[in-house]
C-alpha cells in the first residue's frame, strides 16, 4: 500500500507518493488525487477573486463617473478582462504550487546533497536565465520599450543579470554569509554607475534600469527562487536555515539593474522613445486572437526551455519518482494556461484602461491623480500572484511570527506610498535618484537594527511587490499621466521608475514591522522584570 505525506503550501495540501514502486500497478493519478486537486483549484479561484476584485471595483467606480473619459465599450471590455484575469491568476497559482515551487526545492536540495558546488552554481545560472526569459512582467515591460531597444536584447541582458546574481545568492546561502554586506556593496556599485551614466548624458535611462530589477521577480521567478533558497538552506544551514533561506530574490533584483545600467553606458546619444499604442482595437475579436497566438508561442517557448532543462536534471541528477514528475507536468499545464489567459486579459483590458485613467486624471486634477494613485497602489498588491506565494512561505518558515495579514498590510501601505510619490515626481519632473538614494540609505541603515530575518524578507518583498499588474496597469497609468503633464518626450525619464519605487518602499515598511516587533518584545521583557522585582519575597519563595 502506498504511503502518502502531506506537503503544506499555503492553504493547500498535495498528496505525494513516497513509494510508488511498492504500489505495484497503482495508477499515477487516483480519484483521491483528483478530488484534492479540484478542491485546491477552487481555493485558488477564490483567492484570485479576492485578489483582483478590489482593483476591478475601484476602476469600475471611477470609470462610471465623469472623472474618467472612457466609453461604455471600454468599461465592459475591462470588466470582462478582469473576470478572465481571475481565472488566469487562479490557474497560474495552482501551477506554481504544483510545478515551479517543487522544481526549485528539488533542484536546491538535490544538487546541494550531491556536494558538487560547481554543478549547483552552473545549474542555478542556467535556471536563472531561463526563468527570467519566461517571466511575464518582464515581457510586458519589454513590449512597452520595444521602440527604444529590441525585446530580445533587453530580456537577454536582464536574464544574464538574474543568472549571475542567483549564483551569488546561492554562494551566500552555502557559505552562510550575512545579506547586509552584499546589499551595501552592490547598491554602492549601482549608484556609482547611476552617477556615471548621468554625467555621460544617459540619465533618461536610469528609471528603465531600476524598473528592470523590479519586474524580474514575478510570478514565475519568485516560487522557483524562494523554493530553491529553502532547499539549499535546509540542506546546509542547520539551525539557521529559516534565516538563510531568504534574500535570494533581493540579490536577484540587483543583477538586472546593474546589467541594464552597464548596457546603457555603451548606448550612444539620447535614446528616442516612442509612445506605445494603448488603444483597444475596433475589431476586438481579431485583437484577442492575435494576442492569444503571440502569447501562446512566447509562453510555450519560455516554459519549454525550463521543462527541457529540468528534464535533463531529472534524468542525470535528481531521479525523482515518476508520480512527482507527473504532478509537476500537470502543474506546468496549469501554469501555461494561466499565463496565456493572464497575458491576454492584461493586453486587451488592463493596459488601455490604465493609460486612459492616467490621461483623464492628469487633465482633470493633480490632487485627484495623486489620491487615486495611492489607493490603486494600496489595493494592487492583493492582485499580484507572487505576493501570495511569498506571504504563505514567510508565514510557514517563520512559524507564524510574521503573519500573512501583517505582511500584506505593510506591503499595501508601502506600494500605495510609492505610487503616490511617483506621481508627484511626474508632476514636478525631477530625477528618480532623489527618491532612491535616501530610500536605500534608510533601508540599509534599518538592516543593522532589525533581525536579519526581517531584512531578508523585506528585500525579497520589494522585488515581489513589483509584479505583472504593476507593469501592466500602474506603469501605463503613469505613462498616460506623464504624456499629458510633461509630454511624450519626458515619458522615459519621468514615467518609468514607478516599478522601482514599488520595489523600494516595502523595504522600509517591512523592516519597520520588524523594528516594531523588537520594541514590543523589549517592552514585554521590561514589564516582566518589573513584576518579578516588585513581587514580595514570600511569593517568590512559594513560586520557587
Amino acid at each position: 500500500m502506498s504511503k502518502f505525506t502531506r506537503k503544506k503550501d499555503g492553504a493547500d495540501a498535495q498528496p505525494v507518493a513516497q513509494d510508488n514502486a511498492a504500489a505495484g500497478g497503482n495508477r499515477l493519478v487516483k480519484s483521491e488525487d483528483l478530488r484534492v486537486l479540484g478542491k485546491s483549484l477552487l481555493i485558488k479561484f477564490k483567492e484570485a477573486l479576492v485578489a483582483v476584485l478590489p482593483v476591478t471595483l475601484i476602476v469600475l467606480i471611477f470609470c462610471s463617473t465623469p472623472l474618467i473619459d472612457t466609453t461604455a465599450r471600454e468599461t465592459v471590455i475591462f470588466a470582462l478582462s478582469a473576470f478572465v484575469l481571475i481565472i488566469g491568476v487562479g490557474l497560474f497559482n495552482m501551477g506554481a504550487d504544483m510545478a515551479m515551487t517543487p522544481m526549485g526545492e528539488h533542484v536546491g536540495a538535490g544538487l546541494t546533497k550531491s556536494r558538487n558546488l560547481v554543478l549547483l552554481l552552473a545549474v542555478c545560472f542556467v535556471m536563472g536565465v531561463l526563468i527570467t526569459v519566461a517571466e511575464p512582467d518582464l515581457s510586458v515591460l519589454a513590449e512597452q520599450v520595444k521602440a527604444l531597444m529590441s525585446n530580445t536584447l533587453l530580456i537577454a541582458v536582464v536574464g544574464v543579470g538574474v543568472g549571475l546574481f542567483l549564483v551569488l545568492a546561492v554562494i551566500k546561502v552555502v557559505f552562510k554569509k550575512n545579506l547586509s554586506p552584499f546589499l551595501c556593496f552592490f547598491y554602492l556599485v549601482v549608484f556609482a554607475l547611476a552617477a556615471l551614466l548621468s554625467e555621460n548624458g544617459g540619465g533618461s535611462l536610469l528609471p528603465l534600469g531600476f524598473d528592470a530589477g523590479g519586474v524580474t521577480t514575478g510570478p514565475i521567478t519568485v516560487p522557483f527562487i524562494m523554493a530553491l533558497g529553502v532547499g539549499v538552506a535546509t540542506t546546509v544551514s542547520g539551525s539557521k536555515a529559516r534565516e538563510n533561506s531568504f534574500g535570494l530574490i533581493a540579490l536577484c533584483s540587483l543583477g538586472p539593474v546593474l546589467a541594464v545600467l552597464l548596457l546603457s553606458l555603451f548606448m550612444k546619444g539620447t535614446p528616442d522613445f516612442a509612445l506605445p499604442d494603448y488603444s483597444i482595437s475596433e475589431n476586438i475579436g481579431a485583437q484577442i486572437a492575435s494576442t492569444l497566438k503571440e502569447n501562446a508561442v512566447n509562453v510555450a517557448l519560455s516554459l519549454g526551455l525550463i521543462v527541457v532543462f529540468f528534464a535533463a536534471l531529472q534524468l542525470f541528477v535528481l531521479k525523482l519518482p515518476l508520480r512527482k514528475i507527473v504532478q509537476m507536468g500537470i502543474g506546468i499545464v496549469y501554469t501555461f494556461v494561466g499565463l496565456l489567459i493572464f497575458f491576454t486579459a492584461v493586453h486587451v483590458g488592463f493596459l488601455p484602461i490604465g493609460f486612459k485613467i492616467g490621461q483623464s486624471l492628469a487633465n482633470l486634477s493633480k490632487p485627484a491623480l495623486i489620491a487615486f494613485s495611492f489607493v490603486i497602489g494600496f489595493v494592487v498588491v492583493f492582485a499580484e500572484p507572487a505576493i501570495h506565494v511569498l506571504n504563505n512561505q514567510v508565514e510557514q518558515i517563520t512559524e507564524g511570527s510574521v503573519s500573512k495579514r501583517s505582511m500584506l498590510i505593510a506591503l499595501s501601505i508601502g506600494v500605495g506610498l510609492s505610487v503616490g510619490l511617483s506621481v508627484i515626481r511626474i508632476i514636478y519632473n525631477f530625477s528618480i535618484l532623489y527618491y532612491l538614494i535616501p530610500g536605500y540609505i534608510i533601508s540599509i541603515g534599518l538592516s543593522f537594527f532589525v533581525p536579519k530575518l526581517y531584512t531578508a524578507i523585506a528585500f525579497d518583498s520589494g522585488g515581489v511587490a513589483s509584479g505583472p499588474l504593476t507593469a501592466s496597469f500602474i506603469l501605463p497609468m503613469a505613462i498616460g499621466a506623464c504624456s499629458v503633464l510633461q509630454g511624450d518626450s519626458e515619458v522615459l525619464s519621468c514615467a518609468f521608475g514607478i516599478v522601482a519605487m514599488v520595489a523600494m518602499t516595502p523595504l522600509i515598511t517591512i523592516q519597520l514591522l520588524g523594528f516594531r516587533a523588537i520594541m514590543k518584545a523589549r517592552v514585554k521583557e521590561k514589564l516582566a522584570i518589573r513584576r518579578i522585582v516588585g513581587a514580595e519575597d514570600e511569593q517568590i519563595i512559594e513560586f520557587m
